[in-house]
């Protein structure tokens, strides 16, 4: 028994969502699951084949980056989700409890292109209000300097760039890389990581139908995001 067994049985499920909503090919992802009050998080050890991986071969991780528990090497992208639930969940006191990295087909085609991704409609509204937002690519002294650390700074600063707020906006793409999204636990950052592949299908094909498509009315965003996430959302069941 491990006090740490919440969250890797956590991380352990929710990486096993990786291939099951077809999200990567072979080891080409990682989820980690965060308790803030110990202030680590459990997430998958690198390279290690999804139908190999049990809930004791999550590996834990302080947000320092220092591994507290576990006999395996973390994910390469480690230094990166701590960067995130040091700088996001523990100093801007968001509510997020699970990150997500993949290499899905869609949503790395628009980190290739550099490219934000427009809300083109009520889909995309449906979960955040603003583009998927895209960073530019890391420069060439913070590849040398720490690469995966350096990846989560980008991102941290790209969203001090535009204003946005990392619980309204919970994915972005990383310039030539791909995508990370997160949510309240890790379970919701793979459904967030799944709609952001989706939206980034749907927004490719829009473009092919009509080049010069313009974003979805403000106030029609505005109707379906609210009714979903408002004061007075009406969406579901309720709680």
């Amino acid at each position: 028994m491990s006090k740490y067994d919440v969250i890797k049985n956590e991380a352990y499920k929710a990486n096993m969502e990786i291939p099951a909503q077809h999200l990567a090919l072979y080891t080409w992802g990682n989820v980690s699951a965060f308790d803030k009050n110990e202030g680590v998080f459990a997430i998958k050890p690198s390279g290690v084949p999804y139908p190999e991986l049990t809930p004791d071969s999550m590996v834990i991780v302080d947000v320092e980056g220092k591994v507290v528990e576990g006999s395996l090497r973390p994910s390469s992208d480690t230094p990166t989700h701590a960067v995130l639930y040091k700088d996001f969940a523990v100093k801007g006191g968001k509510n997020i409890g699970g990150i997500i990295h993949t290499h899905s087909t869609f949503a790395v085609s628009w980190a290739q292109a550099l490219r934000e991704v427009p809300l083109f409609g009520t889909t995309h509204a449906d979960h955040i209000q603003t583009s998927i937002p895209c960073t530019p690519y890391l420069s060439e002294e913070a590849v040398r300097n720490d690469y995966e650390k350096e990846t989560g700074n980008l991102i941290v600063k790209h969203f001090a760039d535009l204003g946005l707020n990392p619980d309204e906006v919970n994915m972005v793409l990383v310039g030539g890389h791909g995508p990370f999204a997160w949510g309240t636990n890790a379970a919701k950052s793979v459904y967030n990581a799944a709609v952001m592949e989706e939206v980034c299908r749907m927004a490719l094909n829009t473009l092919l139908l009509n080049p010069q498509q313009k974003p979805l009315a403000d106030y029609i965003i505005e109707k379906h995001y609210m009714r979903k996430h408002g004061p007075n959302a009406y969406y579901g069941q309720g709680k």
